[in-house]
Order: C-alpha cells, then sequence, then structure tokens
C-alpha cells in the first residue's frame, strides 16, 4: 500500500510539474480593428485579399515575400484584431447564420497558423514551436500556444475539436482547416460565407479526395492509400455517412464513394476490398514553390 500511494503522489507531482512547464502561452496581437471595419457582419475581405496576393496555384504559400511586406502583416494583424475582438459567442449578432459562424472558425483559425509561422520565419515546420516539455507531435503550436477569439484565449486544437467539430459536426472542415504543413488540404483564397459556404465545402471535399496524394488507389496492389487525415477523423466520416442515413459498413471507403468525384466512383468500387494503408503526415511547411 505504501508503494501505491508513493507512486500516485509521484503521478501527481509529475502532473503539476507538467502542467506548469507547459502552462499556456498567450500569442496577443498588437493591432486594432481597422475604422472601416462594418457594424453588422464580419468581413473577411481583408484576410481574402491578402490570400489572393500570397497563395499560388498548388494552394502553397509565398511566406517570404509575406513577411518581408511590413504592410500586409499589419493587415493580417488588424484582420486579428477584429478575430480577437467579436466572435459567434460574444457577438452573436454579427454572425445571422451557422454558415457565417462555420466560416468564421475555420477562416480565424487559418489566419492565426499563417500568422503564427509569420511571426517564427522562417520555419521549416510547425512542429519545430515545441512545448518544454513535447508530448505529441505539434504539442507546442496547436496545444500550448493560446490565441483570442471574441476575447476569449483558445488554442487552435481547442478551436478545431472543441468548437468546430463538436459544434458543426460536419466533416469537411478537415479539408479546409490547414495547418502550415505540406500534407494539408491546400489553403484557398476564396473565404466565403453564409450561403455560398456550402458549395465551398463541396468543392474542397471533391479536390482533396481527387488528388492523389490524398488518396491513392492501387490497383496491382490491391490496396488505396489514404491521407492520416482520415485515420484521425474517422469517426467523424463515418458519423456523416449516417446522418445522411448512409450505411457505414464499409467504413473509410464508403465515405469516399459519397463525396469522390464522378470519375473515380468505379476505382473505388473495385477498391471497397483492398486494404487501406496510410500515408504518413509531412509536418514541413507548404511555403510557395516559387521561391
Amino acid at each position: 500500500m505504501t508503494y501505491l500511494l508513493l507512486f500516485a503522489a509521484f503521478l501527481v507531482a509529475a502532473a503539476i510539474v507538467f502542467f506548469i512547464v507547459n502552462r499556456p502561452q498567450l500569442i496577443e496581437i498588437d493591432a486594432t480593428v481597422p475604422a472601416d471595419f462594418p457594424a453588422e457582419g464580419f468581413s473577411h475581405a481583408t484576410f481574402e485579399a491578402l490570400l489572393r496576393t500570397y497563395v499560388d496555384a498548388e494552394g502553397r504559400i509565398d511566406y517570404e515575400r509575406w513577411h518581408a511586406n511590413e504592410e500586409h502583416l499589419g493587415q493580417l494583424d488588424s484582420y486579428l484584431a477584429a478575430v480577437a475582438a467579436y466572435s459567434p459567442v460574444n457577438s452573436p449578432n454579427r454572425f445571422v447564420k451557422k454558415s457565417d459562424e462555420l466560416a468564421y472558425w475555420m477562416y480565424a483559425y487559418n489566419a492565426y497558423v499563417l500568422r503564427n509561422v509569420l511571426s517564427h520565419w522562417p520555419l521549416e515546420s510547425v512542429t519545430n514551436l515545441k512545448a518544454p516539455l513535447e508530448v505529441t507531435t505539434g504539442f507546442g503550436f496547436f496545444w500550448r500556444q493560446r490565441f483570442l477569439f471574441g476575447g476569449e484565449a483558445m488554442s487552435l486544437y481547442a478551436i478545431e475539436n472543441d468548437v468546430i467539430r463538436n459544434t458543426y459536426r460536419d466533416p469537411r472542415i478537415h479539408f479546409v482547416l490547414n495547418c502550415a504543413s505540406e500534407s494539408c488540404p491546400i489553403m484557398r483564397p476564396d473565404l466565403p460565407a453564409g450561403d455560398d459556404l456550402e458549395p465551398f465545402l463541396a468543392s474542397a471535399t471533391i479536390n482533396f479526395i481527387g488528388d492523389q496524394e490524398n488518396v491513392a488507389i492501387d490497383h496491382d496492389n490491391r490496396r488505396i492509400i489514404l491521407s492520416d487525415i482520415f485515420k484521425w477523423y474517422e469517426k467523424d466520416f463515418l458519423n456523416d455517412l449516417r446522418r445522411q442515413g448512409l450505411p457505414s459498413e464499409g467504413g473509410l471507403i464508403a465515405y469516399l464513394q459519397s463525396a469522390a468525384p464522378e470519375r473515380m466512383l468505379g476505382d473505388l468500387a473495385a477498391a471497397k476490398e483492398y486494404d487501406i494503408e496510410f500515408a504518413g503526415y509531412d509536418w514541413s511547411i507548404n511555403n510557395s514553390k516559387a521561391q
């Protein structure tokens, strides 16, 4: 019994040390909301214009050029000042539809990811921004660091999992949220909200699944190789099948058949008995190849 008590005390002490050493780090943006920011709704126009300037045709970001442009860094900070000031939680009147809310959370997430990379540029991987005690890949970047959303400090992990996934339950968000890494969904310069969000999510899904980097069917070896995103969030994809009233017994391949571009449907039908493998995740920065 004495040994058990000592072991329990050790575990408690280790947990206390872990949380003290890894205490949250608030990253505040030194900027103000633009004077012309609309009194109603929430405008993503500034962020959208910046993405159209720095995102290439392959969805990668020209961080080097953006980092060198003080004016455009300031414009990103002004957009994030609005994110920090308003959210669907503290300013619900600004977000008329659920799609307006979801757009806010997705684009704010992406904007903070980009700003964090730019703040530490040059950076080879987001995993290089480590917590003092790193317990899993990306712990420092996605969990320890906190950012303001409508006055509330939250981690990127919490935004993705506690807010977006739990509230909106739409697995297509996994094809839009960008973690500044090569294996992430591409960054998209268009930022629709409201009724325009639905076709945007549908298009992002088709494009992600249609990319052989994310879904590769190897008929010769009877296997299908998927992005790790499908492994990490398999429950989200299968739950979506059930919400649609579709059978989920076919697992991930059944989800792919429900969402893939038409040109892939024949191959997916032939692959429904194939082994599923996962490609592994490339955490290197999704820097523009135009460098």
